[in-house]
This record gives structure tokens, sequence and C-alpha cells, in this order.
């Protein structure tokens, strides 16, 4: 009797200990599906960097039907990957999405036209038909518009706006003069079937000046307030941008476990090699800390087109950022 009595209070006291030692659960709802864009955190999960910090992360991919301001508004995900523009558009409308880091420093976003539509210039823009996404993609396209006084109304004075796949066959197949294309993904997949700078008119939304906040990690506000949550926020920011330290110095790797962590089998090393490449050049000299004059710049662009319309305040915060040390 004896025996057994001290055997069930060691087994309690082992599962005890193991049940405070365990490691926080954490869910990360990503923008789309998974590809290289989302690197740093596919090489923070498989280096171990999120162990590290005690935490147990699950990584949602994304695609054409998933938005991530509905999955954290309705309690799918603790953090999720978004542009500004969409979670300025959500917390305009309740959603008190708040941004806690910038791993994304620039844009990635453009607007490519064959030279045969005969558009060289926006002043080639009325009567055309351009692609754009949706579902808080087209903020930025619609902020250009507004900026340069274009009419989206369709008509011979205005640009007829085309709901675009997320691949380039409108442009392919006829259906759009011009097409959005992120520099990491699609404008590969143009340069593979034949385009580029001598076939093409590219409109660069960071070059014009029009590039809005992408990919940063948002959580809702009422969450970052508790203690508990702000310290798993806190961990998981660290961790993930030693990830994307680490895809910066090893692309080749880091291209590889982002295939590992596609189980779609739709992705090929080639073009993940590739965006890995290019998502460098949009992370190049970030650390995490969000851009203010970048988030105003931003702000100021979807309250000018009444996207939102009060100021966003409170839409970010360094305070992650800060006790993560990355300051």
């Amino acid at each position: 009797m004896k025996k057994t009595l001290v055997t069930t209070l060691a087994v309690g006291m082992a599962m005890l200990g193991g049940s405070a030692l365990a490691a926080d659960e954490l869910t990360l709802q990503l923008k789309w599906v998974a590809q290289a864009q989302f690197a740093g955190y596919f090489v923070a999960k498989d280096k171990g960097f999120y162990d590290e910090e005690n935490l147990d992360v699950t990584i949602l991919a994304g695609g054409p039907d998933i938005a991530p301001v509905q999955v954290i508004a309705g309690g799918g995900a603790d953090v999720v990957v978004e542009w500004m523009g969409a979670a300025l558009a959500a917390r305009d409308r309740g959603v008190n999405m708040i941004n806690i880091a910038q791993p994304f420093k620039r844009s990635g976003l453009m607007m490519i036209c064959p030279q045969e539509t005969g558009i060289a210039s926006p002043d080639d823009f009325p009567g055309k038909n351009l692609g754009v996404w949706f579902f808080g993609n087209e903020y930025p396209f619609f902020a250009w518009m507004n900026k340069i006084g274009m009419s989206t109304e369709g008509g011979d004075d205005g640009v007829t706006v085309i709901k675009q796949s997320f691949d380039i066959q409108p442009m392919i197949q006829g259906q759009a003069d011009c097409i959005s294309v992120m520099t990491y993904n699609e404008y590969g997949q143009a340069l593979d079937a034949g385009y580029g700078p001598d076939n093409l008119t590219i409109f660069n939304y960071t070059d014009m000046g029009n590039d809005l906040l992408e990919d940063g990690l948002y959580v809702l506000e009422e969450d970052l307030a508790d203690e508990a949550f702000f310290d798993k926020m806190v961990r998981f920011v660290r961790a993930s941008m030693k990830g994307w330290e680490y895809v910066k110095a090893n692309p080749e790797e880091a291209a590889q476990v982002t295939i590992d962590n596609d189980d779609t089998g739709a992705q090929t090393l080639e073009h993940q090699l590739y965006m890995v490449g290019e998502v460098g050049k949009l992370i190049a000299g970030a650390n995490g800390v969000l851009d203010v004059a970048a988030y105003e710049r931003t702000a100021q662009a979807v309250l000018d087109q009444g996207i939102i319309e009060n100021p966003a305040a409170g839409a970010w915060t360094h305070d992650v950022t800060t006790a993560a040390g990355l300051q």
C-alpha cells in the first residue's frame, strides 16, 4: 500500500511539473498560402526559435477565401499577418486590430502592363481595364487612383477595375490591360512567361511614393491589454525577427524550409529561392519596429480615399518591440 501511494504521488508530481513547464500555445494566421513571403515564421519554428521562447506556435496557411481580419475577429488566431490598409479599415469597423511589429519595411506591390496596350504612364489609363486584388489588398490601388485623380467607375475618362485572380492569367488571356503583381511572386511568374522590363511598363508603388505598409503583425487591442498575452507576444515577435534574420543570412535553407512547410506540394524550390531573394529586399534594414512615418503615410492614404472615417489613433504600438529588445 505504501509503495503504491508513493508511486501515485510521484506520478502526480511529474504530471504537475510537466504541466508547469508546458509551452505557451499561440496561433499565427498567414495572409496567404505557405510561401517564402512568410519564411521568417517557418524558419523560427523549424530552427527552434519559438521553442527557445517557450512557445508552441501553430502556423495557419491563408488562401483566397481566408481573410486574416475575419479569422482574428472570430477568435481563430492570436496574431495575424495583414496589410496596414486592411487592418485600419477593420479597426474603423470596430475590430480593434493593433500593429505590434512590422517585419516588412517596403512594399512589394507593382502594376504591370504589356507594352502592346499602349500604356506608358498613368495618362494612358483612361478607358483601360486594370486588374486589382480585393480582400483588403485593394486599398493601395484605390489610394493611388485617388492621388492622381483617376475615376475607377469605368468609361472613357476612368478605369474599369477587374477583380483579379492571384496570378498573371488575366494579363495572359487579355482580360486586363494591366495587372497587380508582387515583386516576390507574380512578377516572377511574368518573367517565366517571357515578360520583363523590355516589354512591360512597370508601375512600382514604392518608386511612385504610393507604398502602403504590408505584412505587419497584428493582434486585438483588448487581448494585448492582458499581461500574460502581452508577454507571449513579446517572445513571439523576438523569435520571429530572429527567424527573419536567419532568412537573410541563409536564403537557400529558408527556401527549403518553406517547401517543407507547404502541405499542398504546389511550390517549387526554384520559385521559393526567387521569392526569398525578393523578400530579402523588402525586409533589408528592418528590425521589426514600425516606422511611424510609413504608418502615417498609410493612414493618411486610406483616410483620404474614404476607406476610414476617423484618424486611426491607437492603431500601433512600440511596446512589444521595445520589450523584445528590438529598438
